[in-house]
């Protein structure tokens, strides 16, 4: 674990966090599968927000079960060259407003894309991407939207340095008791207060989520707790990732643990008003300074 150089200014503006937190979870229905109005809402405002930030946008519609649904990729950087994809689901389980899952990984990702905006050159070329369709029925199915982005990349023999999955990054709890884990002798080495954001891959999961992943750890004004283990074990590949997992990419996640610490987990309790926008905004600049360093 480590803490930021004091030298290191606060740049994620908690804000501007905020108020696209507050349209994510105050649209007319659930940002489900169910609606595709309202997603297809969604998707607009993202690409309005990537492209106002700089980004070059496009979307990328595909068909499930009848229906047309589409992710959204802003590029920023480099236009040609190995592409680091940095991404986030923007869709809820089932009725509920889904602050946390994942309001916040996708706020993150808006916020990202404006600070990467502002840099005066970028030595890679970043891909931001919010994917629709991660939440059940379609998890583990080729119908998640980062299954529909990792497949393009390798049909299109694209080069991949890595992807970094923004899985539910502001929910924190300081209690003693607060943080669970699927292994209960975890608790003896990462403790039991719920106050830190995990950077998780698997083992063997290749050089770049390994160095990321400790970049991470080096710039954060808040506490990391690096975990590896095998795929197999209960939260490690609970998100976007994986896809990448399967064409061969180096991935990671990096989250507040979701069910494991936040109770609000898919339930109509995943409300904006129990989030810590500071240190979700302490977050995203660990991100941006992980990815500056690259």
């Amino acid at each position: 674990m480590s803490s930021a150089p004091a030298a290191q200014a606060a740049q994620a503006d908690t804000l501007r966090l905020r108020r696209d937190l507050q349209y994510l979870t105050t649209t007319p229905q659930a940002r489900n599968h169910r609606h595709v109005a309202v997603l297809d809402s969604v998707a607009s405002y993202l690409g309005r927000e990537l492209r106002r930030a700089g980004g070059r946008v496009a979307e990328q519609p595909y068909q499930a079960d009848g229906q047309t649904y589409r992710n959204v990729i802003a590029s920023f950087g480099l236009e040609t060259g190995p592409r680091l994809v940095i991404g986030a689901h923007y869709d809820v389980c089932d009725e509920q407003p889904g602050a946390d899952d994942n309001g916040t990984g996708v706020a993150a990702l808006l916020e990202l894309a404006r600070l990467l905006g502002r840099q005066q050159s970028l030595r890679q070329r970043i891909e931001l991407v919010a994917y629709t369709l991660e939440e059940p029925p379609y998890f583990r199915t080729k119908y998640m939207g980062s299954y529909v982005h990792a497949k393009s990349l390798h049909d299109a023999q694209a080069q991949v340095t890595g992807m970094v999955a923004l899985e539910m990054l502001g929910y924190y709890d300081d209690r003693k008791g607060s943080q669970r884990y699927p292994f209960g002798p975890l608790k003896l080495l990462y403790g039991s207060r719920g106050n830190y954001v995990t950077a998780v891959r698997k083992l063997g999961g290749g050089r770049f989520a390994r160095r990321f992943s400790r970049r991470y750890d080096q710039a954060a004004g808040l506490p990391v707790k690096r975990f590896v283990g095998p795929a197999w074990l209960p939260g490690v590949d609970f998100s976007d990732h994986l896809n990448y997992w399967q064409f061969g990419y180096s991935a990671l996640m990096l989250t507040d643990t979701a069910f494991y610490r936040n109770r609000n987990y898919h339930h109509a309790t995943d409300s904006l008003e129990k989030l810590d926008m500071r240190r979700l905004a302490l977050a995203v600049d660990a991100v941006l300074a992980a990815v500056l360093r690259g």
